[in-house]
């Protein structure tokens, strides 16, 4: 099944390129759409299935892939309309690279192998390039070289630290790169060569989650990507990141150096927040306060899961809710920008006034992002506080409880102001946006505030055997 998948991605993205009819792009990208949610549903019916030798439906990857469709389904719809005046050219040339991008995704969440997870993240570099570029400016342009060369960069760097776990094994009967032979045969390799190898592979994959070090790059990738692609680049993208730097950490549990690697973790989460907490103050730009967002959210994933304990299980429910309310609010902000016109903070307002259905949505995601009951997002902070006086960290509690209302200060003022404070001068005919393209952000919002109250057993299930360590 899964070479069937990558062999029609092929074909539809090479059917994209050479179509010279906008509608027929958009049916071979909705059938690409479609099949993705087939192909998770088979997915779901034969979990911990290893196919080709190189891909297994383990809980991690049925998760991630879930949410894949989810975000595959919103973003494809907001795409078509905010591409609806494109020429067609630049229509099939997105939408490629937006299919590229979903089946280089899914590569990671199935991979088993971590020299296969490095080349389909090295594949989505390539993918997510073409949509930075979208605009063609030269500001997209000098964006994308940013991208691709940090991105390359990293992609370098976690290599060098699967050369060293290479040479770490070398000489153990039996073992290869698999995760599940890492985890047994590096529990009886040196600690220097474990230490290192943990600390490039985590630089090099800290590029797509978006935590410290290499974070600035996805910054600046949304700010000047398409505000749907910015949604999936925040959510879907960055989900790949975390996927290949939570299966890393998962070898080393075992080994010499898991406690190290706990700390490691715990410090590279703080100082993400630390960074967030004090640029949240002074950006003056949409995209980047909530690309900011995301830093702030991966880094508390972190903290998380070098907590362990709950820690893992609030860290992938932390995942599933973060997806779904980041999506949200950049869908909204490219709705935001149609009719304010700019990204600008400062050069906001009225939107209350202006759009209404936007706005509620806006105010809604502010409260949910910030972790405000009934923000399902509540929960899965407070299992991550959990996990932080279980292992008796308080001090750990105490930062992050403070860089925390940092951050929401820095946030709520800024989406307040946009929403009632009056615009300096009244925009003359101001675009009218159709309120049932806020409908996904309603519903996507909805499930998060519902999460607050329930959550589905099946999911529940997923969530417990993906957050399982093996001892």
């Amino acid at each position: 099944m899964i070479l069937y998948y990558f062999i029609a991605s092929i074909l539809i993205i090479a059917g994209a390129l050479l179509s010279r009819n906008k509608t027929l792009t958009a049916l071979l990208a909705g059938g690409f759409i479609a099949g993705q949610a087939v192909f998770t549903a088979y997915m779901l019916d034969n979990r911990n299935l290893t196919e080709l030798g190189y891909f297994t439906f383990d809980s991690t990857a049925i998760i991630l892939m879930i949410l894949l469709s989810v975000l595959s389904i919103a973003t494809f719809y907001h795409g078509l309309v905010y591409l609806k005046d494109e020429q067609t050219e630049n229509f099939n040339i997105y939408h490629a690279g937006f299919i590229a991008l979903i089946a280089s995704i899914t590569g990671v969440y199935l991979a088993n192998n971590i020299m296969v997870t490095w080349i389909f993240l090295e594949a989505t570099t390539l993918s997510v390039a073409a949509l930075i570029y979208h605009h063609r400016t030269i500001r997209t342009l000098e964006a994308t070289w940013k991208y691709v060369f940090i991105c390359s960069t990293g992609i370098a760097l976690a290599y060098v630290g699967i050369l060293l776990l290479g040479i770490s094994i070398k000489g153990v009967p039996g073992a290869d790169l698999s995760y599940q032979s890492l985890t047994h045969t590096v529990v009886h390799t040196d600690p220097v060569y474990l230490k290192l190898a943990f600390i490039f592979l985590l630089i090099g994959f800290s590029a797509k989650m978006e935590v410290f070090p290499l974070y600035t790059i996805g910054i600046d990738a949304n700010y000047v990507a398409p505000a749907p692609v910015s949604a999936f680049i925040s959510t879907a993208l960055v989900n790949a990141g975390f996927c290949a730097i939570f299966r890393v950490f998962k070898i080393f549990t075992n080994s010499a150096v898991a406690s190290w690697t706990n700390g490691v973790l715990i410090i590279t989460g703080l100082i993400s927040l630390l960074i967030v907490a004090g640029y949240m103050q002074r950006v003056k730009n949409f995209k980047r306060l909530f690309a900011y967002s995301t830093v702030e959210n991966m880094g508390l994933v972190l903290l998380a899961i070098g907590m362990g304990g709950i820690g893992y299980y609030a860290a992938f429910l932390h995942i599933v809710l973060h997806s779904l309310t980041k999506s949200s609010l950049f869908y909204q902000m490219g709705q935001a920008h149609k009719i304010l016109q700019t990204y600008k903070i400062f050069k906001t307002g009225s939107y209350l006034k202006l759009y209404p259905v936007g706005a509620l949505v806006l105010l809604l995601g502010l409260i949910v992002i910030t972790a405000i009951p009934p923000s399902g997002m509540f929960v899965s902070e407070v299992l991550i506080f959990k996990s932080m006086f279980a292992g008796n960290n308080w001090w750990i509690f105490i930062v992050t409880a403070l860089l925390l209302c940092f951050v929401i200060y820095g946030m709520s003022t800024k989406v307040l102001l946009m929403i009632f404070t009056p615009l300096e001068k009244e925009i003359q005919h101001p675009v009218k946006v159709n309120p049932f393209q806020s409908m996904s952000q309603y519903i996507l919002l909805g499930v998060v505030i519902w999460f607050c109250f329930s959550q589905p057993a099946f999911l529940v299930e997923l969530l417990t055997d993906a957050a399982k360590i093996v001892k």
